[in-house]
């Protein structure tokens, strides 16, 4: 199945929401920004322990700061 013409949809900001970010401060930019960066990882933490239930907490973390960072860590 390929998925390359939703995936642009979903990625896209829609003219609305860019509107409502444009009012924001740029500190209220910052805090979204940050609380969706929270979110994603407490998610992809929750997603590596039900995954790796037999892992230590050291190699859940390494695979959460990879998977965050894209591979770079």
């Amino acid at each position: 199945m390929d998925n390359s013409s939703s995936h642009s949809e979903w990625e896209s900001v829609t003219t609305e929401m860019a509107e409502v970010l444009r009012q924001k401060t740029g500190a209220e930019r910052l805090e979204i920004a940050n609380r969706m960066w929270r979110f994603a990882f407490q998610l992809v933490t929750r997603s590596v322990s039900n995954q790796h239930p037999d892992w230590t907490e050291q190699q859940k973390q390494r695979e959460v700061a990879r998977r965050m960072s894209h591979g770079a860590v």
